[in-house]
């Protein structure tokens, strides 16, 4: 079958793709690569992937093509998914005949809802996709392809059995291919990273147990299935050749580290080659690792800390308690490692106090940067379900964004109401970076680099902006 892979058109400034945890606007404008569905597109021949957000196209513009393809696989969201629905009902009306299956975490954990949700919506391929998708672009009947949830001829939902899960990842084809073939690579940007830059996935799963992430508990399981050193190395080879521009690779697993041997190998092989890369980190690398990677090409660790208070961290499952994590910090300064901090304000246990302590402990440790995101309950977790058991979800809180597109505050406490926990983002920002040493760091940085300066500045001008936005949101 003639098969479209689209990440659908959205909001302006959407940061979602299809491989990126926050599906909805974000301070600083910024595009992940649509890995999850690059990585079938690798798969099915002939296939064509398009990344409507990231390219700039609106429905108009991905219209015309419903009548060039037999199959569009969309990936969806919790967030996106009223929109994406939106764009696949249009199609079909383009269309009739194009089938129209949905892909991501949002279906996987609501399979019969969401393909209820619209007659253009054919079938649901649940958890790990790839090879499902794969043998109904084949043309297999849908009966017997695992994995899929669809109608009957008689229109009764119908589950087929699980996919088994891929243990073999060696399987998978190198997606550097599709992005060579349909994407352009100068399109993706995000304000920690060097511009341009490449990312994707040596393996999937993550062994931590964090109530609130979705990948996990959801799609990738608790195991870290990886990718074999070589199949990583050779994917890498080819990207001085492809894409000669591209200044650092990003590896997206949810948390590169938890095989540190294999880690320090791939570390070794992208220093051959002579890479620049970073990867995503717990804050628990031991220092003799951190000195591994960076002696072999690693410049920065995306690493969520989440939160400055030890019973957070504990009432979330987080592994890893503050004093670790300010050791690990320290680590990565004496070696000259960049880090960009994540943090969530809302989490169960979440008081004004703790809120403060964790702004405190930011500016503690002191990351290059940092993201801070509203605790979000997405369908699947953990969290999500001790929101519904113990009733902090607001009579609105089936809404993780609002009709713009910018995040809300899905929960709340008896102790700590919604609008407080939504003020507190800019309160943290504000305290993090508008500090005379913050200030003369990020000055510092610009001056020595002249493109750098041109990104921060209009950086500076969408967070302005960003912070603007928030305040005209009502609570």
């Amino acid at each position: 079958m003639r098969t479209l892979f689209l990440h659908p058109p959205s909001y302006e400034g959407f940061d979602g793709g299809a491989g990126s945890r926050y599906q909805a606007k974000r301070e600083i404008r910024s595009f992940w690569y649509p890995t999850w569905l690059a990585q079938p597109a690798a798969i099915v021949q002939d296939s064509k992937l398009v990344d409507a957000p990231a390219a700039g196209l609106a429905l108009k513009d991905v219209l015309p093509m419903a009548g060039d393809f037999d199959l569009a696989v969309l990936h969806t969201s919790t967030p996106s998914f009223t929109g994406d629905v939106a764009v696949a009902e249009a199609m079909k009306r383009e269309n009739p005949d194009l089938m129209i299956g949905f892909v991501g975490a949002k279906v996987a954990v609501e399979p019969e809802a969401s393909l209820l949700a619209s007659p253009a919506i054919d079938l649901v391929a649940r958890e790990e996709f790839d090879f499902t998708i794969a043998e109904i672009a084949q043309g297999r009947p849908l009966a017997e392809v695992d994995g899929v949830t669809f109608r009957s001829g008689s229109g009764a939902v119908v589950h087929n059995p699980d996919r088994a899960v891929l243990e073999d990842m060696d399987r998978l084809p190198y997606v550097v291919d599709v992005y060579k073939r349909d994407l352009r690579v100068e399109d993706y940007f995000i304000g920690y990273l060097k511009h341009p830059y490449i990312s994707l996935y040596t393996g999937r799963g993550c062994r931590s147990q964090c109530t609130f992430c979705l990948w996990p508990q959801t799609v990738g399981g608790h195991r870290y299935r990886t990718r074999s050193v070589s199949h990583v190395l050779g994917e890498m080879e080819r990207i001085p050749d492809y894409f000669p521009q591209v200044k650092e690779v990003f590896f997206d697993d949810d948390t590169f580290t938890d095989d540190r041997p294999r880690a320090e190998e791939i570390a070794k092989g992208m220093r051959r080659l002579g890479l620049t890369w970073s990867c995503n980190a717990k804050a628990n690398v031991p220092y003799e690792t951190l000195k591994v990677m960076r002696e072999n090409g690693l410049r920065l660790l995306l690493v969520g800390f989440e939160s400055g208070n030890d019973q957070i961290l504990k009432n979330i499952k987080k592994g890893v308690r503050v004093e670790r994590a300010k050791q690990f910090a320290k680590d990565c300064r004496s070696l000259g490692i960049t880090i960009h901090g994540t943090f969530i304000v809302g989490l169960p246990g979440e008081t004004r106090e703790t809120i403060e302590e964790t702004i405190e402990f930011a500016k503690e440790i002191n990351p290059h940067s940092l993201q801070v995101s509203i605790a979000a309950p997405y369908p699947g977790t953990a969290l999500y379900q001790q929101a519904q058991e113990n009733g902090w979800l607001s009579d609105e809180g089936a809404a993780l964004i609002d009709d713009r597109g910018v995040q809300v505050a899905a929960l709340e406490y008896p102790h700590l109401n919604r609008t407080e926990i939504y003020e507190s983002v800019e309160t943290f920002y504000k305290k993090f970076y508008f500090r005379a040493g913050k200030i003369a760091e990020m000055t510092a940085e610009m001056f020595r680099d002249r493109d750098l300066m041109k990104r921060r500045l209009r950086e500076g001008a969408e967070f302005v902006s960003f912070l603007r936005r928030r305040r005209s949101v009502q609570v």
